[in-house]
């Protein structure tokens, strides 16, 4: 209060001065947050326009990671997103080397349906062969995450699921040297330590970070090195330009613990089928910004990224069924694979946003052009060597398979919002993607005639957004977006001679349509809306015969798919006298994911699947929480409940007893606390205990990597924080 009452006096002082003093002068200063208590653990939608984005009408939300009730050493992603509803976490491994998620039905393997940024930069490997973000920055660099919906995707990307941000902290601007140190303990022997130091001198701004993390997984065989660093320079010569340089990078080698079939699950969710099998991404993500306010009006963004690394693993690939033992003929354990998949994706986009008069109306118009130039060099079925330890080395040169998938690609994008009225906006917009990828190189059991594939991407996109705001407190908001996935590098490379690639398959197609209202009143905030989401054009296999009567395998489109559902967020919050908050709040979707026409291979035949569930999309997704601060102190708790979901398109619901690939994967509830203390100005401790019942469970059975089969999550497990601020 005491707080509260110093900003009212400030602002009433400047302005009777101000009034006093026709001779004022102002002049441009970083800007000041000022969250309420109330406040600290809301979720709010981004403003309808921000820097040369428009978000008018979006489905859109803010995640202030400071002040968020979660484990955010281990990445925990149900703890991280638990207030944005409909959300579905894969945990892939406890130690959070990945963020996997997804939203309304769609696939969650490290993201790959959003476009994930940082700071507005491009973090997907490649957006037209590897999708996936193998950059994992360390969540104790990020002051917030941003989430926008598919009906956004048109100023972005085209991507189904939308656009995922996540954004830096800055250093106190304030002054020119300013420290943070964030480290954590846990179970399993979790050691993280996260230092930055930041600050401004003169027309110069900076943050820099170094972070490593070790940490033992649940189960056996199971470990964790991981480690990033970044600097950002941010030049500031005049109120109306700047400059931003920055560079980062992320590393981590994981030893995976291998796959484990149901019975196995049952009886020991902790033991392990593999001792030799590691994966290591190592990413480099340099950018310069450039910005420039040409006008009151009128603004300037260009953009220069790439994403540069390696994503190396050595396996022994396996079905579950098949144990990494020792021969007994050559008394050594059998060659493993070497797969490195190299990257090279460069983006080039130039934005612009003017605004402008329409009667008295102020409207906002925004255009761009986007270039991106990729070459994904893979490397895959190496013979590797014979020994237990991260070694990439082969003992034959020859590559099983060596492949160049090269994008060139320009996007033209445009959208004005129309203010029709104080309360009423309209937005159009509309993207054009005219680009082509080209597959070309050796694979040594197919012939080399028949490797070339090529893919031309031409797409118009339209969509359309409105919002009415009758009051400052409440929004109506509805929206329509034409989105399309390109053909993945995976989906194209023949697994033997007996399998075909369709020459005329065609990168996925469809929507998204959202209608909500949200807003608050008094101790209430709500954001209710419904969706749909039509896929065209989904890949799958084929069981074909040629004319001689050969079976083989055929990669192709193979249906089309329908969701549709409702997400909702309702949270009710408390002053309790004047140093007591309590917060309730629920988060939930209730989704309904079908397939409305297809067929996939089932041994030699062709089954239909319409109207069978979409792989790994939980028909209900419900999280909810309690919060209650007291002075210095805060309390929550978590309860996550998932859905069931299945493995695969033919809704196989007895699992598969040799290796577990495929079956029901059962629905499951958690219950996770967290606690945190703030002690002085500077120092800050933070204790959590995720799955405290200690519930056995998993979230997915991939058809693909770590490898088909059962995935246990972790267990009952904490972790300690202490921060400290100089």
């Amino acid at each position: 209060m005491k707080l509260i009452r110093l900003v009212i006096l400030l602002v009433v002082f400047y302005g009777r001065v101000a009034a006093q003093d026709s001779t004022w002068h102002t002049r441009s200063m970083d800007s000041i947050i000022i969250v309420s208590i109330l406040n600290q653990t809301t979720i709010r939608p981004l403003p309808p326009v921000q820097g040369t984005y428009i978000f008018t009408g979006k489905k859109t939300e803010i995640v202030e990671l400071a002040q968020m009730p979660a484990d955010i050493a281990n990445k925990t992603g149900r703890q991280l997103f638990s207030k944005i509803p409909g959300i579905f976490v894969y945990d892939m491994d406890g130690a959070g080397n990945q963020v996997n998620i997804a939203s309304r039905g769609l696939d969650p393997h490290r993201g790959w349906e959003f476009n994930i940024r940082k700071d507005g930069i491009i973090t997907n490997s490649d957006m037209y062969g590897y999708p996936a973000s193998h950059y994992s920055m360390p969540l104790e660099s990020i002051g917030r995450i941003e989430l926008v919906r598919g009906t956004g995707s048109l100023q972005y990307g085209a991507q189904f699921g939308g656009m995922l941000n996540y954004t830096t902290k800055q250093g106190d601007t304030t002054r020119p040297f300013s420290f943070e140190s964030i480290n954590s303990i846990g179970s399993f022997n979790l050691l993280s330590s996260y230092n930055a130091i930041g600050g401004k001198s003169g027309k110069f701004r900076y943050y820099a970070y170094m972070q490593k993390k070790s940490r033992d997984g649940y189960r056996d065989n199971e470990q964790t090195n991981a480690e990033a660093q970044a600097l950002i320079i941010n030049y500031d010569p005049s109120a109306r330009f700047s400059m931003r340089i920055e560079w980062a990078r992320s590393k981590y080698l994981y030893r995976i613990p291998g796959a484990l079939t149901d019975s196995m699950f049952h009886a020991d969710p902790t033991q392990a089928t593999r001792s030799r099998n590691y994966f290591s991404p190592d990413i480099h993500v340099p950018s310069v910004t450039l910005n420039w306010q040409a006008a009151p009006q009128t603004r300037l963004q260009l953009t220069s990224s790439a994403v540069l690394g390696k994503r190396n693993s050595v396996l022994f690939d396996k079905p579950t069924n098949v144990s990494d033992t020792i021969n007994s003929s050559t008394l050594h354990y059998n060659n493993r694979q070497v797969d490195i998949d190299r990257f090279n994706s460069y983006t080039t986009e130039f934005r612009l946003l003017q605004q402008y008069l329409l009667g008295k109306q102020t409207n906002t118009f925004i255009a761009g052009i986007q270039y991106m130039n990729n070459d994904l060099h893979r490397t895959q079925l190496g013979k590797g060597t014979t020994g237990s330890d991260y070694d990439l080395s082969l003992v034959d040169p020859e590559w099983g398979r060596d492949l160049h998938f090269k994008t060139n690609n320009f996007a033209l994008f445009a959208e004005n919002s129309f203010s029709l009225s104080p309360v009423f906006s309209l937005n159009i917009g509309g993207r054009i993607e005219i680009g082509k990828t080209g597959m070309s190189g050796t694979i040594i059991y197919y012939p080399d005639n028949q490797v070339p594939v090529s893919i031309e991407h031409r797409f118009p996109l339209f969509g359309a957004t409105i919002s009415y705001k009758p009051t400052n407190t409440v929004e109506w908001y509805a929206g329509f977006s034409q989105a399309y996935r390109p053909m993945l590098f995976k989906d194209l490379i023949p697994g033997s001679l007996f399998e075909k690639v369709d020459p005329g398959i065609k990168d996925a197609k469809g929507y998204n349509a959202e209608a909500g209202f949200r807003g608050n009143w008094k101790f209430l905030r709500w954001d209710i809306n419904g969706f749909l989401l039509q896929y065209n054009n989904r890949f799958g296999t084929l069981a074909e015969t040629d004319d001689n009567g050969n079976f083989y395998t055929y990669r192709t489109n193979i249906g089309s798919s329908l969701t549709k559902g409702i997400e909702a967020l309702l949270q009710a919050d408390w002053l309790i006298g004047s140093r007591s908050f309590l917060s309730i709040f629920t988060s939930a979707a209730f989704v309904h994911a079908r397939y409305t026409k297809g067929f996939v291979k089932s041994g030699t035949n062709n089954i239909n699947i319409a109207g069978n569930k979409i792989e790994s999309a939980p028909g209900i997704i419900s999280r909810n929480g309690v919060s209650v601060r007291y002075r210095k102190m805060s309390f929550s708790i978590l309860y996550s409940y998932t859905g069931e979901t299945f493995a695969d398109a033919l809704n196989i619901v007895e699992p598969l007893k040799t290796t577990g690939a495929v079956g029901l994967v059962p629905s499951y509830g958690l219950l996770d606390i967290n606690c945190s203390a703030r002690i002085s100005k500077n120092l800050e401790a933070k204790a959590n205990v995720s799955n405290i019942l200690n519930r056995q469970y998993f979230t997915k059975r991939p058809l693909f990597y770590p490898g088909p089969g059962v995935w246990p999550s972790d267990g009952r497990n904490y972790s300690l924080t202490l921060i400290t601020r100089l």
